[in-house]
């Protein structure tokens, strides 16, 4: 399946409604609720057993998603500010809620639950502008410079600000 082209076009989203999804270990889609369908365009067939990241925007820094899954690796629940894109190629921000799920007697990571809501149009853009430094970043130099850069400006938030925070942190104070 190939990406749809991005449009400047976007998508609003109910903020009283959540868009779920469920992942296995490797982050392809075993659940994804009516309202995620609704808004990526994609019907149920089209999204299961697909990794999540068929809805990835080429405007995200692919440090962002290298820190999410450090994160979830690790079993440590975490929440981002994510731009994705629909099938159609219109796009919606979102923010994410990210949980671990274990098998209950190994305690072994199964897998993922993510529930997403709509965010303010003042995060977007102190977030967008943050991920439009870090993808050029990544474009002129690497992944790993991009990631220098975030911590650098995280220290520049506070001393012991960590990325996992700093999206909770963004969402709660603006």
């Amino acid at each position: 399946m190939t990406k749809p082209t991005p449009i400047n076009e976007e998508i609003q989203l109910d903020p009283k409604r959540y868009i779920v999804s469920e992942t296995d270990a490797k982050g392809k889609i075993t659940y994804c609720n009516d309202y995620f369908m609704e808004v990526s365009g994609y019907t149920n067939e089209e999204l299961i057993g697909k990794p999540h990241n068929i809805v990835r925007h080429p405007d995200m820094p692919k440090v962002v998603f290298k820190l999410l899954w450090e994160t979830i690796s690790a079993g440590k629940n975490i929440n981002a500010v994510v731009k994705n894109l629909a099938k159609d190629g219109r796009y919606y921000w979102i923010f994410t809620e990210f949980e671990i799920r274990k098998d209950t007697d190994t305690g072994e990571i199964i897998g993922y639950h993510a529930a997403r809501k709509s965010i303010s149009k003042h995060v977007i853009e102190i977030i967008a502008d943050l991920y439009a430094e870090l993808l050029q970043i990544e474009k002129d130099d690497s992944i790993e410079a991009a990631e220098t850069h975030l911590v650098n400006f995280l220290k520049e938030k506070g001393d012991d600000m960590e990325f996992s925070n700093i999206m909770e942190e963004i969402h709660r104070f603006y």
